[in-house]
This record gives C-alpha cells, sequence and structure tokens, in this order.
C-alpha cells in the first residue's frame, strides 16, 4: 500500500509539472521581445487642426522610417545600423527639423548637429555646426568607429568630413519653403518683443524639432541617434542638446534615450543620462524615470523622449502638445502617433 501511494502521488507531481510547462512556455515565449524599435521627428506645439492631407504626410514619413529600421532589426541587424538607417530616412524627409528640412538660422543658413551612441561600449560620435552634410547621422556614426575624438564643431567638423566619404552638398539643398517662411516669421517676431516681454517664453511658444531613433536588437544591445537643424532664428554657433552626449542623446547598458524639444531645458537636466541613472540607481522602470524628468525636472511644454531598455520595453512620452513618432517591436506591437491621444 505504501508503494501504491508512493507512485500515485509520482503521477500527481508529474501531471502538475507537464500542466504547468504546458501552460507557461507558449506565453514567456510571446512574451519575449527579440528587438524594438522607436523614433520621433519632433515635439513641440503641434496643431490638431493639421490639415488630413498635411496629417497623413507626417504619418507615411514615420512609416516609412519605422520600415526602414524592421528591415534592419528583423534580419539580426544591430541596434547602430537600424537608428542611423531610420535617422537617415528622416533627415532626407523635408517634413522634419533635421537634414533636408531644417531650419534657418538668425543668418539665413543652415547649422546642423548630429549624435549617436552605442550603449553596449559607450561609444559616441558627435558634431555640431555641420553646413554641407547631407546626412550628419552617418558622420556623426564615422566620427564614432574612425576617430579618437568624440566631437567635432564648426569648421573643425567639416574638416573631418573631408576625410571621409560621406555625401556632400550646397547649404542651399536644406532650403524648404516652409522653413524659409518660418524663419521670416520667426524674425518679425523677434523684432517685436518689448523690454517687458521675455524672450524666455517667446523661445518657450516657438515650435522647434528633432528627429531621433533608439533600438534594442536581437544581440540585446542598445543604440541611440539623434538628428536636428536646432532651433528656429538661432544665434551665431549656438549649440543645442543634440550633440551633447548624455542631453540629447545617450545610450548605456540599462537604456537607449533620445530628446527632442527646447535644447536649452534639455541640456540643464542632463535629460537622457537622468533617465537612464534613475532607472539604475533607483530600481525604477523606464515609463517611471521618464516621468520622473518629464514632471519633477522639466517645465511643461518643454520635451518629449522615446526611449528602450534593455528589455525590450519601449516609452514614448512628452509635456508638449503633441509629438511625432512611432515605435515597434518583434511581437507586432506598432504605434504611429502624433498627439497624446489619437
Amino acid at each position: 500500500m505504501k508503494h501504491l501511494y508512493t507512485f500515485i502521488s509520482f503521477l500527481i507531481l508529474f501531471a502538475v509539472l507537464l500542466s504547468g510547462c504546458e501552460n507557461q512556455s507558449p506565453e514567456t515565449e510571446s512574451e519575449t521581445v527579440q528587438w524594438a524599435l522607436a523614433l520621433h521627428g519632433g515635439a513641440g506645439t503641434i496643431s490638431q487642426d493639421l490639415p488630413d492631407s498635411i496629417k497623413q504626410e507626417y504619418y507615411e514619413g514615420l512609416e516609412q522610417a519605422l520600415r526602414t529600421g524592421e528591415l534592419v532589426l528583423r534580419d539580426g541587424g544591430s541596434a547602430l545600423d537600424a537608428v542611423e538607417q531610420v535617422v537617415r530616412s528622416l533627415e532626407d524627409n523635408p517634413l522634419f527639423n533635421a537634414g533636408r528640412g531644417s531650419v534657418f538660422t538668425k543668418e539665413g543658413r543652415h547649422e546642423l548637429d548630429a549624435a549617436i551612441m552605442d550603449g553596449s561600449t559607450l561609444g559616441a560620435g558627435a558634431l555640431t555646426g555641420l553646413t554641407t552634410v547631407k546626412n550628419p547621422i552617418s558622420l556623426a556614426r564615422k566620427v564614432m568607429t574612425d576617430s579618437p575624438h568624440i566631437f567635432f564643431s564648426g569648421n573643425g567638423a567639416e574638416t573631418y568630413a573631408d576625410q571621409t566619404d560621406v555625401e556632400r552638398v550646397d547649404n542651399d539643398y536644406f532650403h524648404t519653403d516652409r522653413r524659409y517662411e518660418q524663419w521670416e516669421r520667426a524674425q518679425e517676431e523677434a523684432r517685436a518683443i518689448t523690454p517687458e516681454e521675455s524672450i524666455h517664453d517667446w523661445i518657450k511658444d516657438t515650435k522647434f524639432g528633432t528627429v531621433g531613433a533608439v533600438a534594442y536588437d536581437s544581440n540585446g544591445n542598445l543604440a541611440a541617434a539623434t538628428s536636428t537643424g536646432g532651433m528656429t532664428n538661432k544665434q551665431f554657433g549656438r549649440v543645442g542638446d543634440v550633440p551633447i552626449i548624455g542631453s540629447g542623446t545617450f545610450a548605456n547598458h540599462i537604456a537607449a534615450i533620445s530628446a527632442t524639444g527646447w535644447g536649452e531645458q534639455i541640456m540643464r537636466n542632463v535629460s537622457a543620462n537622468t533617465i537612464a541613472n534613475y532607472m539604475e540607481f533607483k530600481g525604477a522602470s523606464l515609463d517611471e524615470a521618464m516621468d520622473f524628468v518629464l514632471n519633477e525636472r522639466l517645465d511643461p511644454g518643454d520635451a518629449g523622449f522615446i526611449a528602450v531598455d534593455n528589455q525590450g520595453n519601449i516609452s514614448m512620452k512628452m509635456n508638449t502638445a503633441g509629438m511625432f513618432r512611432a515605435s515597434l517591436n518583434s511581437n507586432g506591437d506598432r504605434t504611429v502617433m502624433i498627439w497624446e491621444n489619437e
């Protein structure tokens, strides 16, 4: 009888274990994210009264960039390749403030910034004040991989470009009529500011944009890339947050982050790095870390962020009226949005 009880107990235990394996394995497998990608095309005051035709152009531009990164990641490509190709797509699209379609400086020209970072090595490349490089993000990657330095500026950045095979263009290539009209309005508004008015408030109300991408690949690596034409009517030599590693662009073993919004505020709070540090040292989730920076360190209307962590979790949040953004992962979770609720 004792042996019978032992045998029955064994059968029950075996049945429980078998049932557990059958119920849990598919769920665990389906929840595992092999790769993930998020991108943005700028944040700020984006009116929901945009004509449907213009909205569609933006949605299509975001979709095209998303597909570009998807093709890289689903075939086992690296996070670095994905973010570079996504940002190149956005730089080539005149709708966004990066590459062709960049805003005008106070002097009526275009000065471009870009940065890229490899989370697995902390390798980084950054540039500011470019005037003839068609795709600044690709030059930033060459700085990261081929140079002993991290950051080149102005004439030095152009000289470094001369030593590479990146495609060059005349400064007029970046011109679009829409940005030119925006620049003329910005100049008029700047001249109209009275001593009683605050330049600080005027800048916050000015729409500015950036493009960026973050990715997590099938090897568990993270990368971030950001590119911009900067702030409309910006003064001589102004540098924003994008090329400042840790401010507008950051990636490590915890997360990859790209920022958009008011660069000066993003820089003051070293925002991208703060998100990663809050996760690492507080044990916070990606969403919690992003909420901390947006709500406790920045003011309403300052910025938006996209980020992905080392488990493939994606977060895209802003405290602005809107942010052009999109995301996708290996499980097929797909988002393309402009406003908070669509």
